[in-house]
């Protein structure tokens, strides 16, 4: 017998059996992909809990169901004839109840944040940078042409915000200068900020400031009481010195404060300040920051309040820090220092990213198992004891982030950086759309830039109710530090007013030498 071939028109011999199992069903046990296993195997381990629950619940169930009236009657009289047990019994219970409400860790909510943009006079593109360096009559061509290469590949886009002194000619730097910068950048955020939560100044218990580069005498955070006139009693901080990272690092010392004194608001101001601080200089390792940095800063409202709940966006789970000073080629991979003309300036170690490598690894490895489905630890567990108990020639486990967090806000530190985390991480695009995207429009702007990554993300609707957002910063010293954020309500873009909102239809948009990101 002949079968017609309905794709190729052709007839051939009717197949034996065997042709014919072909034709059928695979046979599963045989033809499982390794992909797929790990996928169930990923809702076997996370849901066994539940699995342990069910049963355990069917008994109980079972059990009650046998309870009659005369039971009940008969327990009745046994706790009336025991009545100083009774009482022991319930003053344990009480004790114990009161005990756990008074000691566990007071949850920290972040009502709003609100990230500074500048106006349209302190824009300022690539040809005018390179226009200006080569004015200040400082700068050789070797040089002038490394900072022109720098910003080609920086992943920066062709405007970014420059300080005032930027723009004068000859520059002028002064500490009116830059404690004026300081005050446009603090002040725009916190009066944005009090305008979106309606919070009065006067509420504001806690203060955290952080500024690396500039820090004058009275503090920063002596001119954000002097100006909103905030309260005598509050406790106010200001930390230099401490690099990028230091956004993070103001927001875990604000969580401390927070755990120990009640129904307390606590305001993080981060930023960092460029009036005094460009490098003019021919020490190439100084130049690159030159080209990277640029203006902005970011206020944030955390409280401690029960009540803030239902009106926050969101509430910190973890925030997990990371040093690395100890070791000599950490602590001088990013250091201020002059050259041998005596200009001041920040250089970077050709060690830099192998420096910021093992601070990550530090990190994922101290943060994952507070964030990793139990299904990921234990493959992680298997295979290091396979490669050091057994020395097995496996490839080391790399745990997949991406089943733990929703959203990846990566410090915009430059594009090499966001290159190798996207690798390192095996993010995808999408994730890394917020750093690529904040780099392109604002530049490095220290501590603050995971703010306006935050914001880029629910600019574009992007944040749900139950999502969970990974901060990480990297800094000098050398430190690494991580934020996680769970998101207590859907964040409606309408309602926003951020520094994307009038024009984030135009973004992602394609850099150069970065694949196209999918919006």
């Amino acid at each position: 017998m002949t079968i017609k071939n309905s794709d190729t028109g052709k007839f051939s011999a009717k197949p034996n059996l065997s042709e014919t199992k072909k034709n059928e069903l695979p046979n599963f046990l045989l033809s499982i992909k390794l992909k797929y296993v790990k996928l169930g195997y990923h809702y076997l381990i996370s849901n066994a809990l539940y699995l342990i629950l069910i049963p355990l619940l069917a008994v109980v169930s079972v059990h009650l169901s046998t309870v009659t009236l005369e039971d009940l009657v008969l327990l009745r009289d046994q706790l009336r004839f025991n009545l100083a047990t009774v009482i022991l019994c319930s003053a344990i219970v009480v004790f114990l109840c009161t005990f756990y409400f008074m000691t566990r860790p007071r949850k920290v909510y972040l009502v709003d944040f609100a990230c500074y943009k500048p106006g349209p006079e302190f824009l300022g593109t690539r040809e005018l940078f390179m226009e200006k360096a080569r004015l200040y009559g400082v700068f050789s061509e070797e040089n002038i042409a490394f900072m022109k290469k720098i910003l080609e590949r920086s992943g920066l886009g062709p405007k970014t915000y420059f300080p005032e002194t930027f723009f004068r000619m000859p520059p002028s730097t002064s500490m009116a200068k830059a404690r004026k910068e300081a005050e446009m950048v603090m002040f725009g955020a916190i009066d944005q900020l009090l305008a979106k939560t309606g919070l009065k100044a006067k509420d504001i218990g806690i203060l955290v400031v952080n500024c690396s580069l500039f820090c004058p005498t009275p503090s920063l955070s002596t001119m954000i009481v002097n100006r909103y006139k905030l309260r005598s009693n509050i406790l106010s901080y200001n930390l230099g010195g401490m690099g990028c990272s230091a956004g993070v690092i103001s927001i875990d010392l604000a969580k401390q404060l927070l755990q120990v004194h009640p129904n307390s608001y606590a305001l993080v101001v981060s930023m960092e300040n460029l009036s005094l601080h460009g490098y003019l200089g021919n020490y190439k390792p100084m130049l690159v920051t030159n080209c990277l940095f640029r203006l902005g800063g970011a206020a944030i409202l955390l409280s401690n309040k029960l009540s803030d709940r239902s009106r926050s966006k969101y509430q910190l789970i973890h925030t997990v820090r990371i040093h690395k000073g100890a070791e000599d080629k950490s602590y001088g991979c990013v250091m201020q220092e002059e050259d041998d003309n005596m200009n001041v300036g920040v250089a970077l170690s050709k060690d830099l990213m192998v420096v910021a490598g093992e601070a990550l690894k530090t990190n994922i490895t101290t943060l994952g198992p507070l964030v990793l489905p139990m299904s990921e630890q234990i493959l992680f567990f298997l295979t290091l004891v396979a490669r050091k108990a057994f020395n097995m020639k496996i490839k080391p486990y790399i745990p997949d982030f991406k089943l733990a967090f929703d959203h990846f806000c990566i410090h915009a530190g430059g594009r090499a950086v966001l290159d190798e985390l996207e690798k390192n991480l095996n993010l995808t695009e999408w994730h890394m759309e917020p750093s690529r995207m904040t780099l392109y429009r604002f530049g490095n702007t220290s501590s603050s830039s995971l703010w306006y990554e935050l914001a880029y993300s629910e600019a574009k609707g992007r944040i749900k109710k139950g999502d969970r957002t990974w901060q990480i910063a990297f800094g000098s010293g050398f430190k690494c530090n991580s934020a996680v954020w769970c998101a207590l309500k859907n964040i409606d873009p309408a309602k926003e007013n951020n520094p994307w909102m009038d024009e984030i239809d135009e973004f992602p948009v394609d850099v150069p030498g970065v694949a196209t990101i999918g919006s």
